[in-house]
């Protein structure tokens, strides 16, 4: 395996993962955006670090901490990069470990690589959409080798239970409307409950089988996660088009979306 703009992802999500953390263990502010989402210091450090990386490819960003790009501009690109230099802000503030950074290529709006870092445990998520192939590997604090085969990851479903991912910040009334019409079909549901885009990881690993999200989200929420669930052969469908969800639209929030197997 060798994709140098993969191992470019990589090696930002890392390297802002450092920043992230030197900011987790100290008295960080906390400020209000526009949106009423919250805002700290880590947020800013990790999209300065990302940016470090990704500015050195010819490929623009769009990110959650840069300004946005109007979409006259954007809407002739072939190739970006879509960033969340820290998804699960609450999760952080929270100082439950729930957190990442997500980074994704998108190539005509179509999610191609996507890496997925959990800066408190190491945990390294990475796909190939492509290449069909999704690897969790685990930072050791020493050299880490990647791609190993004994590294790949896919969903496994099990029978007669139905794990569904809620979210710890998220359950709606239209999530346990869905819970219900599960159950009401005879099946038997266990709720697994995550923070930020590890939900898409959850299923992508076989630590659960289906990821309703019946609430808003955006673009740099999702694109990693769809990038990895694609890679092992899920789908992550948009509930208004019943299509695979697309990127770098007009409008970057999302419709609600349902990954689950083909």
């Amino acid at each position: 395996m060798n994709n140098p703009l993969l191992r470019i992802a990589i090696d930002a999500a890392i390297a802002a993962g450092k920043e992230i953390t030197l900011i987790y263990n100290t008295e960080y502010r906390v400020e209000e955006k526009e949106d009423q989402s919250p805002l700290t210091e880590a947020d800013l450090a990790s999209n300065k670090k990302i940016m470090e990386f990704l500015e050195k490819t010819p490929i623009p960003v769009i990110s959650e901490e840069n300004k946005e790009v109007a979409y006259k501009e954007r809407k002739d690109w072939k190739q970006c990069w879509i960033v969340d230099p820290l998804d699960g802000t609450k999760e952080f503030i929270k100082r439950n470990g729930e957190f990442t950074v997500n980074i994704a290529l998108i190539e005509n709006n179509k999610p191609r690589l996507g890496v997925i870092y959990v800066p408190v445990t190491g945990e390294l998520y990475y796909a190939d959409v492509p290449d069909g192939r999704a690897w969790k590997t685990t930072l050791n604090g020493s050299e880490t080798e990647f791609f190993e085969d004994e590294d790949i990851i896919s969903p496994k479903p099990l029978n007669g239970l139905i794990r569904v991912v809620g979210s710890r910040s998220h359950m709606n009334q239209d999530t346990l409307d869905y819970l219900e019409e599960v159950k009401a079909e005879g099946k038997e549901v266990e709720i697994v409950s995550k923070g930020s885009s590890l939900k898409f990881c959850l299923v992508a690993e076989g630590r659960a089988d289906v990821y309703p999200r019946f609430a808003p989200t955006m673009e740099w929420d999702t694109a990693a996660g769809q990038a990895i669930c694609e890679a092992v052969g899920l789908k992550v469908i948009d509930q208004e088009t019943q299509l695979p969800m697309v990127y770098n639209r007009e409008n970057l929030l999302n419709n609600y979306f349902l990954v689950r197997m083909q």
